[in-house]
């Protein structure tokens, strides 16, 4: 019986689509078809494999445009594959290859011939694959994804707004900790609206800030003169934060929503010394919440890129830099290692200060917050167990650093 597997790359207007028998002897024989990237033609594509008795199907990550390709097989290919009369363990499975790993030769790049070369490296085991998770998580993915790019906004914004004030002679950011602050939005909002008394704007910062009085006037005296272009142009950032914090709370929000059946792995995560529930929700997202896609702490290691890399040569490894790996928990994971060590009494505190100690060079505080993560030799899943607290926490977080 034939086994048949569809091969597809894939363009922002159309995708070379190639399917051909792996199980002979002979050279493979391709089946080939173009087909476009709107919707009722991708579900022309999932019926053409569908007649093409297609088991498996791969494809190359192209940028973005691999979503609507994946989605619409997801959803009209594969149930009617993995249930016709037949069907083998791997019928209805769906591939995404690196992009990197079906490099051909230069000047040898043509469409059908990469759809061709996806299927000859998948059947050799050639391909780098990537992990996709199933279609409710990969939601949980964008509204996590969505809020980080909104929180980085906050800081360009931020950033932006110190300049404007320096450029205005107005010295605020050297008082203050935090120029988003409630005390600093106050002042802000009351030099928009048209303040020029120093010693008013100075009446609206909070009691417990560390600047007196005095400090603050000097720092506002500019306003008694300010350009009203400066005024209106504040007024455009202060409109701006509203706007970007008004949107990260409905995430915060929608996100509790999506993952209200999970709470207990989230409550869990978040107890650990350096998370929180944000980070926790954040992990989910990208995980899952039971990790269950990766068989061993080892594995899940080795997708987030939070373990040595080889490269070997003649005996030799020249080099133990870590793959890429996701870059989204690689980020996470390190904020996290940096509050954990940071966290006075806990486990990383304790095994991070003696590894510090011996060193005093930035990379050696990089490497030491590593080493604060491999704390425990036996870590388990941090989204499974029912151990006591403290356990839950010691073990979480070296599982997640591992």
């Amino acid at each position: 019986m034939p086994y048949r597997i569809a091969g597809i790359d894939v363009h922002k207007k159309m995708l070379a689509v190639v399917v051909s028998d792996v199980e002979i002897d002979n050279e493979y024989q391709f089946e080939r078809r173009k087909f476009g990237s709107n919707p009722e033609q991708l579900r022309l594509l999932a019926a053409w494999l569908l007649e093409q008795e297609a088991e498996e199907v791969v494809m190359e990550s192209t940028a973005q445009y691999w979503k609507p390709v994946w989605e619409a097989l997801e959803r009209y290919w594969k149930p009617i594959c993995e249930k016709r009369e037949g069907a083998r363990r791997k019928s209805g499975k769906l591939h995404l290859a690196q992009a990197l790993s079906n490099r051909g030769r230069r000047g040898r790049k043509r469409d059908f011939p990469d759809a061709e070369r996806l299927v000859k490296r998948l059947v050799a085991q050639e391909l780098t694959l990537s992990f996709v998770p199933d279609a409710q998580q990969r939601l949980w993915r964008t509204v996590t994804r969505k809020k980080y790019q909104l929180r980085c906004d906050r800081i360009r914004l931020q950033n932006q707004l110190e300049s404007l004030l320096e450029e205005a002679h107005i010295k605020l950011s050297s008082l203050v900790s935090d120029l988003l602050g409630l005390s600093a939005q106050r002042m802000l909002k009351a030099i928009a609206e048209g303040e020029t008394n120093p010693a008013t704007l100075a009446a609206l910062a909070d009691k417990h800030l560390r600047a007196t009085p005095e400090q603050l006037c000097d720092a506002l005296g500019a306003c008694t003169q300010l350009n009203p272009v400066y005024r209106r142009l504040l007024n455009l950032a202060l409109e701006e934060l509203r706007l970007i914090d008004d949107q990260i709370g409905r995430l915060d929000r929608e996100m509790a929503s999506l993952l209200g059946e999970h709470q207990d792995a989230v409550q869990r995560l978040a107890e650990v010394p350096g998370l929180g529930v944000d980070s926790a929700q954040q992990i989910i997202a990208e995980v899952g919440p039971s990790a269950a896609t990766f068989p061993s702490q080892k594995c899940l290691s080795s997708w987030v890129g939070a373990c040595p890399g080889d490269d070997e040569t003649a005996g030799v490894n020249h080099s133990h830099r870590s793959p890429k790996g996701n870059r989204h928990m690689r980020r996470l994971l390190n904020q996290d290692a940096n509050a954990a060590a940071s966290t006075k009494g806990s486990i990383f505190e304790i095994v991070y200060r003696p590894l510090l100690g011996t060193q005093s060079s930035h990379r050696s505080h990089r490497s030491s917050t590593v080493s604060t993560d491999l704390a425990d030799p036996a870590p388990r899943s941090p989204l499974r167990g029912t151990r006591s607290t403290r356990s839950q926490a010691i073990e979480s977080n070296c599982a997640l650093g591992r």
